[in-house]
């Protein structure tokens, strides 16, 4: 018997408790060339918001009565395929239960060497490699100011590490001191400011302070708002980083765009969009760079951490609502 939590309604706006069950069911014997994975840590991430929308997007909508999909790390309990070996540890896209069967090509091997065994869906899981391939895409070097919003999250988080890490002065937005503490003191932050803390401040003020300058680069994974200031403080020729819009996954009607949208003719910049899956072949590359990174103690991996599936929705929902710093996940074993 296995616990999984299931989509049984499609939210409007903010999801609640009431969109989701958590059920138990029956997993069928294991066949020939088949694995039985118990899941110790399982992600929840913005994204998948938009998978529980009905209409189409870059990622299929998750079906209403069905255990939900995500990342997650878990262990092999059994297996009748020779790639792998019960006791050893694999990614998958089975989050959201306790347990599943897959085939060896659903798998991902990683090395139990690495503690906590969740830093794989965190720095060196998907949303580090988002951060890696955000860098990557718009070419961020060295000497260049770089502002990220949302900071303190899983992807910001790491984002600013690795830009710190290539020699640039980097500035980060965040929701509470304590965020903006933890970016200073154990991401590296120059600049980090809590846009929360001052409503009167309108962020675009915020910003020009911060980067009195410009900037050269905007790591934009909240939209908005934010997007209206980066657009205001870019340099001539400046590049945006387009990876996630949280600010707006809940809203039940579309926002207006940023009014100063202009900016990107009168400054000539350059906005790419960002989807992780398109890098998917460079991931070795990523493992191995990052990966080594971590080893050697230059980047932290900070998480928030909630026990029990059953707690899975609350942990989701509180992505939106800023409880977490650093990546969210859900500890199953």
């Amino acid at each position: 018997m296995s616990r999984e939590i299931r989509l049984i309604s499609r939210p409007t706006g903010m999801p609640t408790p009431a969109n989701f069950a958590l059920a138990q069911t029956q997993l069928e014997p294991l066949q020939d060339g088949q694995i039985l994975v118990r899941n110790l840590y399982m992600s929840v991430d913005p994204y998948m918001r938009g998978r529980m929308n009905a209409g189409k997007s870059y990622v299929p909508p998750f079906e209403l009565g069905k255990p939900m999909s995500g990342g997650a790390v878990g262990e092999v309990v059994e297996s009748r395929a020779k790639e792998f070996k019960p006791g050893e540890a694999v990614t998958s896209s089975y989050g959201w239960r306790e347990y599943f069967i897959a085939t060896p090509q659903e798998l991902h091997p990683v090395s139990r060497d690495l503690q906590p065994l969740s830093v794989y869906l965190g720095a060196l899981g998907m949303t580090g490699m988002t951060a890696w391939a955000g860098l990557n895409l718009v070419d961020v070097k060295a000497g260049d100011i770089i502002f990220i919003s949302g900071a303190a999250g899983a992807v910001g988080s790491v984002a600013g590490q690795l830009a710190k890490l290539r020699g640039c002065e980097v500035i980060g937005s965040a929701g509470s001191l304590e965020k903006v503490k933890f970016l200073r003191e154990e991401c590296g932050f120059d600049i980090a400011f809590d846009y929360k803390s001052s409503p009167i401040i309108p962020v675009i003020e915020q910003l020009n302070l911060a980067a009195l300058n410009g900037i050269d680069v905007y790591f934009d994974n909240v939209g908005g708002e934010m997007l209206e200031a980066a657009l205001s403080a870019l340099r001539v020729h400046g590049r945006i980083i387009a990876c996630g819009g949280i600010s707006s996954y809940n809203a039940e009607m579309p926002k207006p765009g940023p009014t100063n949208l202009f900016n990107m003719t009168t400054k000539r910049l350059t906005m790419k969009g960002l989807i992780v899956g398109d890098w998917l072949e460079q991931q070795g590359e990523f493992e191995r760079e990052v990966g080594g990174y971590f080893r050697a103690g230059k980047l932290k991996n900070k998480e928030t951490v909630v026990t029990g599936l059953e707690h899975a929705v609350s942990a989701f929902v509180g992505l939106f609502e800023g409880k977490n710093i650093g990546k969210m996940v859900v500890k199953l074993g």
